[in-house]
């Protein structure tokens, strides 16, 4: 990769985050899902492609904003699905509580 085609992979990766940030708020979980995987992709592709190329200092400022970006709009995302999934997990192990329950009541019940 160029320095240009790196640049431009990182904004791409920010658009994405923007996007997944966007989902978050609506609460649209499978576009969520989608752009995540579609921001692992541009990662990835970053990750094989960037050589230790070395960028201009105006290139590199502009790198280091758009990743402090980046991580902004995931510690954003973050505020948002983690309480969801800490109450998804509660939700979890409520039905698995009440299913062992179930299913123990039903063994004892076997034997009366």
């Amino acid at each position: 990769m160029d320095n240009a085609e790196i640049i431009s992979t990182y904004e791409e990766i920010l658009v994405t985050t923007n996007k997944m940030l966007a989902a978050a708020q609506s609460n649209e979980w499978d576009t969520l899902i989608n752009l995540e995987k579609q921001c692992r992709e541009l990662t990835n592709k970053l990750i094989e492609n960037e050589t230790e190329s070395t960028l201009s200092h105006e290139l590199q400022q502009k790198k280091i904003k758009i990743i402090h970006q980046v991580l902004d709009d995931d510690a954003q995302i973050r505020s948002i699905t983690e309480p969801w999934m800490s109450k998804l997990q509660d939700i979890i192990n409520t039905n698995t509580y009440k299913r062992s329950l179930q299913q123990a009541y039903q063994s004892s019940n076997a034997f009366l």
